[in-house]
């Protein structure tokens, strides 16, 4: 498999004629699915692999066969017509996915295809249609954990186009759109059933992570234990549903100082405008302490975004750490405080704070 070696597999990018059936739909409607792709299928989702599809088609044929064959409903914003190259088509789900362009496997019989998509966005590992039940034992299509919210996440996209769709044709306000989507944010100290959940989050987080670092279950589980550490986990839900465990922060505690040695995010919920949230809980959370705070940020080729959010809230250098890295401390007079559009619940045990809600 060639391309995209590093990152982890988040979504594979179907052709359809030779490649997901045998047969060309255009010269025969009695195209049949290749032998046990549906349950390849079935397992990458079943992993929290997401699947899409590029493929030169008229579209309505190609959905109704699709549908006809039972499996339509896997597939995430399909890219199905005739003039759109393949990478395009591959850039399109890519942006609908908002994933990192090193996430995406494609899948394709033509070597014109997968070169030209090779060409274009060289991240993409390319595959010929042949490799296809090789998939369930590519390494990076094997996560390491298989948690509730991984198992859900084709749901949870479909949620989330449900969600930009009403925001599309919404009219007023922003803030009022944002408002009637009745959000509630919840952080948590992280119990022993958050863990794998905990660690897929540094694995899979790289936009919305101040320091790009990796944890394990067992690591995690050693922290959470510590009186010296504190995990905070997060989870947003609107009236759409629920997005799941989407953010994650970890302390280490000082008698006069706590250092956040990672704060992260995911990058789906930075739309909703709660990425400030977490971190201005821990910032009130130190206030109520009577500590000073500080804070770890490794720069990366992805997220200067966190950088950004730091500085927005407050933050300012401090200087670095034995292994290079930026500190950064806060400045605990000013604390943004929770959008007004949004319900914010944290567990009674946190320190310094009882249950909050947008009225605090």
């Amino acid at each position: 498999m060639s391309g995209g070696r590093e990152d982890e597999i988040k979504c594979v990018i179907w052709d359809l004629d030779g490649t997901l059936w045998d047969g060309v739909l255009a010269e025969s409607d009695e195209v049949q699915l290749k032998p046990g792709v549906v349950e390849v299928l079935r397992t990458l989702d079943s992993r929290g692999i997401l699947l899409s599809i590029a493929s030169r088609n008229f579209h309505d044929d190609a959905a109704g066969k699709l549908r006809e064959l039972g499996v339509w409903d896997y597939f995430l914003y399909p890219e199905i017509h005739h003039e759109t190259a393949k990478s395009e088509a591959v850039s399109r789900i890519q942006k609908n996915l908002n994933i990192g362009m090193g996430s995406l496997l494609f899948i394709d019989d033509q070597p014109f295809e997968r070169g030209e998509v090779s060409h274009v966005h060289p991240e993409v590992t390319c595959v010929p249609a042949e490799q296809y039940r090789a998939l369930l034992e590519e390494p990076r299509l094997m996560p390491r954990f298989v948690t509730p919210d991984s198992a859900r996440r084709r749901e949870m996209y479909r949620e989330d186009s449900r969600r930009k769709k009403a925001e599309e044709s919404f009219t007023g306000p922003r803030e009022e759109f944002l408002a009637g989507l009745a959000m509630r944010f919840t952080i948590s100290e992280a119990q022993e059933g958050d863990l794998a959940r905990a660690a897929e989050l540094t694995v899979r987080t790289h936009q919305l992570n101040a320091t790009g670092r990796t944890y394990s279950h067992d690591e995690l589980d050693v922290l959470r234990r510590s009186d010296r550490h504190r995990l905070y986990i997060c989870e947003l839900e609107d009236r759409y549903g629920p997005y799941g465990k989407i953010g994650l922060a970890l302390l280490e505690l000082g008698r006069d100082a706590w250092h956040l040695r990672l704060l992260l995010m995911s990058c789906r919920v930075m739309p909703r405008g709660v990425g400030t949230v977490l971190l201005s809980h821990v910032m009130r959370s130190a206030r109520k302490a009577r500590v000073r705070l500080f804070a770890d940020f490794v720069p990366t080729e992805r997220n200067r975004q966190m950088l950004i959010a730091y500085k927005f809230g407050g933050f300012r250098d401090a200087g670095r750490n034995p292994d290079g890295s930026l500190v950064l401390e806060a400045d605990l007079s000013r604390i943004q405080p929770w959008p007004p559009y949004l319900a914010v619940v944290t567990s009674e045990d946190l320190p310094g704070l009882a249950m909050a809600s947008s009225s605090s």
